[in-house]
């Protein structure tokens, strides 16, 4: 797809004419002294349950997970900065590469019987695209009501006729921040872009992760040949699927960028039916865009990271990290924790690919493990800590997934769900090489000066 590296040396001089969203990380030491010490709270399908009932769930976690203190402080952190609930009673299955992930969606499209409503970064005019763009219609057409958001940039090789054709048949398509500052009804923020990948059906089942709809995510986990063109790399990534009470909380971040957009009034439907326990896994639906006071995936990613007791496996596609998540693993490395990254190869971005690398040395020499995985072109924005703690979700670890794209990530607590999350790490690992620290010390001049001039370009990636 490319489509990264293609839109960047296209649109990095608007952006550097046109830099928007906050200016600066929020001091996370400050804040997360500030909401220390409050008791946990949940919520199932009829609402907050008691703090008696709270406590006894944060008891039985940390039963099955060793007595960690993790659970106590990094519930207490994020229930006082993120609006949305941690959720009980929801099923949540795990999908890797777009082999699972894809065919799951395409049931849960054909079973709709309300509403579909798909915000994705990217939807291109590929195989793939186009069966999403056919199945879409065929709803559309029996009488359920489709609303599709898209990125101005995400789409920016994917031709209007494309949208075009779903529009003419009736279902409501809406262009996130155009390109074209004529085109949008809200002030031109060229920056801020909808990083999102989420469907929702009859706001009863969910789907989020870092899957966007194109080909590229088409080969399953079994390919591993090393690509020889850009054009037939193959992408590792991960997605989830949610059934249960926390889908009307990705159902209302969905709702809220609609508005925020001003897009056409949405055609009357069950947008929020009443939701019941489908499962067991405890969930918490995290949302974040530039109009927020700090970025809310970034706080709590960087909370986890230093409330950890064991482990911190990362596993990431773009990684431009800034001083304070550097020294959160540092720290965390330190302090006797396994913290492992995964990390790509090889990227369809050479810029932010180099511009990872030149912070290898100081993470290695703090004790941080680096993995990079071979032949796949590693797509996947995960993290699982202490075997408890599970992410999933589309935000990078880069300065525009903190400050200047609509992210949504999934927090799942909970030692089987965490089980899964560490298998798929370790699958990966197997198809990974370790970085050496003494190996890297001796790198060519040549990648030293492509990482320090990519350096310079940190935050506007």
């Amino acid at each position: 797809m490319s489509s990264r590296a293609i839109k960047s040396a296209v649109l990095i001089g608007i952006f550097l004419l046109a830099a928007t969203g906050c200016a600066t990380l929020p001091d996370t030491d400050a804040l997360i002294e500030r909401h220390a010490g409050q008791a946990a709270r949940f919520e199932n399908a009829s609402g907050p349950v008691s703090a008696r009932r709270s406590a006894a769930i944060v008891a039985e976690l940390k039963r099955k997970s060793g007595d960690i203190d993790i659970l106590d402080k990094q519930i207490a952190l994020e229930q006082a900065v993120v609006d949305s609930p941690l959720s009980l009673g929801n099923k949540v299955t795990l999908l890797q590469d777009g082999a699972a992930t894809y065919p799951a969606m395409f049931a849960a499209i054909r079973q709709a019987r309300d509403h579909v409503n798909m915000e994705s970064y990217i939807i291109e005019d590929d195989e793939i695209g186009r069966q999403f763009a056919d199945l879409l219609l065929e709803k559309q057409l029996a009488g359920v009501q489709v609303n599709v958001i898209y990125d101005s940039v995400g789409g920016f090789n994917t031709p209007k006729a494309f949208f075009d054709r779903l529009t003419a048949a009736g279902i409501a398509v809406l262009e996130f921040n155009p390109v074209n500052p004529f085109a949008g009804k809200t002030p031109w923020l060229i920056n801020n872009r909808d990083h999102r990948k989420v469907l929702i059906v009859d706001g009863q089942t969910a789907f989020i992760g870092g899957i966007n709809i194109s080909s590229v995510n088409s080969a399953g986990s079994a390919a591993r040949r090393p690509a020889k063109t850009a054009s037939k790399v193959t992408w590792r990534d991960t997605h989830i699927q949610i059934e249960g009470p926390v889908v009307g909380e990705v159902q209302k971040l969905f709702m809220q960028t609609w508005e925020k957009q001003r897009g056409k009034p949405l055609a009357p439907r069950a947008y929020f039916p009443e939701l019941k326990a489908q499962g067991k896994e405890i969930v918490r639906a995290i949302g974040s865009t530039p109009d927020d006071p700090y970025c809310l995936i970034y706080l709590t990613l960087i909370s986890a990271i230093g409330n950890a007791e064991r482990q911190v496996y990362l596993t990431n596609a773009y990684f431009v990290p800034d001083p304070q998540l550097l020294k959160a693993l540092i720290d965390a490395a330190g302090r006797g924790v396994d913290v492992r990254l995964l990390l790509p190869s090889h990227s369809d971005s050479e810029l932010v690919f180099q511009a990872g690398h030149s912070h290898y040395s100081n993470l290695l020499d703090g004790g941080v493990r680096i993995y990079e995985r071979r032949g796949r072109l590693l797509h996947s924005k995960t993290a699982v800590i202490d075997g408890v703690w599970s992410t999933v979700g589309s935000a990078n670890l880069d300065w525009r997934s903190f400050l200047d794209n609509d992210e949504v990530n999934a927090v799942i607590l909970g030692r089987e769900f965490a089980q899964k999350m560490q298998a798929a790490f370790a699958a990966d690992l197997e198809s990974s090489e370790a970085i050496d620290p003494e190996t890297w010390k001796r790198r060519p001049l040549t990648w030293r000066l492509k990482e320090w001039m990519a350096r310079l370009w940190g935050r506007l990636l």
